[in-house]
């Protein structure tokens, strides 16, 4: 008789792996901390590797309805002249569905749909994890408690489950802070996916579904910035002034009341997902700065490939161990690319930005496809 799996965090690691579970004949049951399970965030760009697991869970049709392919992704230096061009609709057609973009909570209202509502908790926040034998016990703030046999902790980047069991674990502030908003694109018509590194910031424009855009900004900083937090459109609006068209037109039609604030942070890379009877997943395994667009997706692959090795044994430790064998290497290498790549695109000093567009206006296609095959390729 197959165990039921008690999936800490409703997010998009806790509810993809609740449906590859369901789905390989196991039952779930979810407990999220906030009092509504709902997206938190703006837009999301999804590549091939992710579309490639909803489409393994039968999901993806489903999902694409709800949001946008994309036929390329520019990368632009401050005065909009290309650095670089991904032509998503040619690795479409060899890895299957690229550049999609979708609303968080698009993509959340269709990931609950799948699951039944009752197995599904809100205002279930961890408090204490006990492990008893091969069982957990859970205790969370209103006072009730849970017991696990097969515990699955999707609770993100602060994840209470991984600061008990690793306690040494640390989050790192990536030295640049981030605003987001989506906004109508009735007006603006912009059907290209772009990313632009100037002199004194990034910013990127997302095309969604139903005539919306996703955009977001990011600015080098101190750690919770006092005078960034307290940035309004305004302030970004003089920020990115000097930026090609249409950054300034998109601030423009942007309200403070649409603006999402936050540093950038991910965890440094950690080398145990496994822990017996317990496992972590998504970004309380292995948050990524989203430079390579790489968050989601990875805890998307996570989901599939946690059901296959559950699927193999009755020995969930075991099939634990298996998943963290196969997982563990890929995740870094994202977090460590990613990382780099951050700091790359944020780089001040005039020559160096020279130096770094010069360079990326001349990589050879055949490094590019290969740095796209090494996250493409999965192994299931």
């Amino acid at each position: 008789m197959k165990k039921n799996i008690t999936i800490v965090g409703g997010g998009i690691a806790g509810l993809t792996t609740a449906i590859a579970l369901n789905k390989a004949g196991f039952s779930t049951t979810i407990f999220e901390a906030a009092s509504e399970i709902k997206a938190v965030g703006a837009g999301l760009a999804l590549a091939a590797n992710a579309m490639k697991a909803f489409q393994k869970i039968g999901i993806a049709e489903d999902v694409i309805a709800e949001g946008r392919i994309l036929p390329a992704f520019l990368l632009l230096d401050q005065q909009g002249k290309q650095l670089a061009k991904t032509n998503s609709e040619a690795l479409s057609k060899k890895y299957g569905v690229d550049n999609f973009t979708i609303h968080r909570a698009d993509l959340h209202r269709v990931l609950l749909s799948k699951l039944d509502p009752t197995t599904v908790h809100s205002n279930k926040r961890i408090v204490d994890i006990v492990t008893q034998g091969e069982k957990t016990l859970l205790t969370f703030q209103d006072g009730s408690m849970h017991e696990a046999e097969v515990l699955v902790a999707a609770d993100g980047i602060h994840s209470p489950i991984r600061k008990k069991l690793l306690p040494n674990s640390k989050e790192r502030y990536a030295g640049y802070t981030c605003w987001r908003a989506i906004i109508d694109n009735t007006k603006l018509q912009i059907t290209e996916s772009s990313e632009t590194w100037g002199n004194s910031g990034r910013f990127g424009i997302v095309p969604l579904a139903h005539n919306k855009i996703y955009w977001f900004a990011c600015i080098n900083a101190k750690a919770q910035d006092e005078k960034m937090k307290a940035y309004r459109v305004a302030d970004l609006l003089e920020h990115f002034k000097d930026f090609h068209v249409p950054i300034p037109q998109i601030l423009q039609e942007t309200k403070d009341e649409h603006l999402l604030w936050n540093d950038i942070n991910d965890l440094q890379p950690i080398h145990q997902l496994a822990f017996g009877n317990i496992v972590l997943i998504g970004d309380a395994g292995h948050a990524t700065t989203p430079n390579m667009g790489q968050g989601a997706c990875q805890a998307i692959e996570d989901a599939i490939v946690l059901a296959d090795e559950l699927s193999k044994t009755n020995d969930v430790a075991a099939a634990f161990k298996a998943f963290e064998n196969r997982r563990i290497q890929r995740v870094h290498r994202i977090v460590n690319t990613s990382w780099t790549f951050g700091k790359i695109a944020h780089i001040e000093n005039p020559w160096l930005i020279s130096a770094r567009n010069f360079l990326f206006r001349h990589i050879p296609a055949s490094i590019n496809e290969k740095q796209v095959q090494v996250v493409y390729d999965v192994d299931f």
